[in-house]
């Protein structure tokens, strides 16, 4: 049954009051077609940071209720950035969706991935789609602050914030899927707090169960491909064979190892933060020890505002004669 059209409502009513305002603001005519523009576009972005890569959005989204699915590409490997993806279509065209042929994109080779893609370019009337670009020195940094972000938080925020964009252009979601990151209910959970007027479903392996999952899954994974094809580094010079990213590939291990330097590391393609790496850099690099500076006269150390040691009372308790009451 075709879906009414119903009359696209403000942002605010679409999503949490604290939402930003990051629309996509993409044109059509910069929308990417193809690999080959998803490719130009990672390769003029900064690499320190992240980005965005956005498509048009079809006015029939602003207009009929949509489903949108969320997916990423690049969890696991020590190398490379990794990627979220959304995306939605009316409700009424998700047959015509299934017809693109979208699906997990782990069990497709990069030649089928890439066509599926250009397949749901070309179907610009009623596919939209956006995704985040996640720096491997973000993550790493991430993990690192005194005050951790786990792998798990960068990606549930990262989901979380290309739904709200998606509000925000005025998608008028009201299904979402997603495909889980750590307890599926939890997170469920977490996002229906956030997005109390949608129907949410998470679920484990989301992208083989609903196409629309599946087209995420597509984009985050031909984007992530593309960002890797067009790497350019700045400190080295050399462009050898880093295989498949996966810290377990011997070729991935090679390339960490002839890439090190004793002092600086790794290139910042590489997700220092990982094990692999951090193994490397205890074994092979030059060890700094980090000497405390010694406290300057007269300065008083932090440690005693913890001590329990005699402490002068306030003039408003002894004016009023106060004092501590150890017994009732």
């Amino acid at each position: 049954m075709m879906d009414e059209d119903i009359s696209p409502q403000s942002a605010d009513e679409l999503s949490p009051s604290t939402a930003e305002d990051s629309s996509p603001k993409t044109s059509e005519d910069m929308s990417p077609r193809n690999a080959e523009d998803l490719g130009a576009k990672c390769k003029e972005s900064a690499r320190d940071d992240n980005f965005y890569i956005t498509s048009s959005i079809p006015d029939i989204c602003k207009k009929q209720h949509c489903i949108l699915g969320i997916d990423e590409a690049g969890r696991g490997p020590v190398l490379g950035p990794m990627v979220y993806g959304v995306c939605y279509c009316p409700k009424s065209k998700e047959d015509d969706l299934k017809e693109t042929g979208c699906a997990d994109s782990k069990t497709l080779t990069e030649e089928k991935r890439e066509n599926i893609f250009e397949k749901i370019c070309k179907h610009s009337e009623y596919i939209g789609w956006e995704v985040e670009v996640i720096s491997p020195s973000i993550i790493s940094t991430s993990m690192y602050r005194r005050q951790k972000i786990s792998l798990n938080e960068i990606s549930h925020n990262s989901a979380i914030g290309l739904l709200k964009r998606a509000l925000d252009a005025g998608v008028l979601v009201t299904e979402v899927f997603v495909d889980t990151v750590g307890p599926a209910e939890k997170y469920e959970a977490k996002l229906k707090n956030i997005f109390p007027e949608l129907s949410i479903t998470v679920a484990k392996k989301a992208d083989s169960t609903y196409p629309i999952v599946g087209g995420a899954s597509i984009c985050a994974k031909v984007t992530r491909d593309r960002a890797l094809k067009t790497w350019t580094f700045s400190e080295i010079e050399t462009m050898e064979s880093w295989g498949s990213g996966y810290p377990t590939d011997p070729v991935t291990k090679k390339f960490l190892m002839s890439t090190m330097d004793p002092v600086f590391g790794f290139p910042k393609l590489v997700r220092f933060s990982w094990s692999t790496a951090e193994k490397i850099l205890d074994e092979h690099a030059i060890q700094v020890d980090w000497e405390e500076e010694e406290s300057s006269k007269g300065t008083q150390s932090v440690k005693t505002f913890f001590s329990p040691g005699d402490k002068k009372k306030h003039r408003f308790f002894k004016d009023r004669f106060l004092t501590n009451t150890v017994e009732l």
